[in-house]
């Protein structure tokens, strides 16, 4: 398994709902795009969802992952910016 499915799996063992999409952002594969589609952000700050996410990561930044580029939204969210 590589960088991106682990991370991938890491968040969806860990929030139920999730539509998650990781991506490399520099080749290194240590620097990671993350996109998270979740129902627990509803009602929550954008800081307060980026923790979330953060705290599932914590062990990985501190040992394989630099750098991590977040992108939360909720499910009806991410239906409307992706209809075309």
């Amino acid at each position: 398994m590589n960088q991106l499915e682990a991370v991938q799996n890491l968040i969806l063992s860990k929030i139920e709902d999730a539509h998650v999409e990781v991506s490399d952002m520099t080749g290194t594969m240590d620097h990671l795009q993350l996109l998270v589609v979740s129902d627990i952000f509803k009602g929550k700050m954008l800081l307060d969802q980026h923790q979330i996410i953060m705290d599932i990561l914590k062990d990985s930044l501190k040992s394989s992952l630099h750098a991590v580029k977040i992108k939360t939204l909720t499910h009806d969210k991410y239906k409307e910016l992706t209809k075309e």
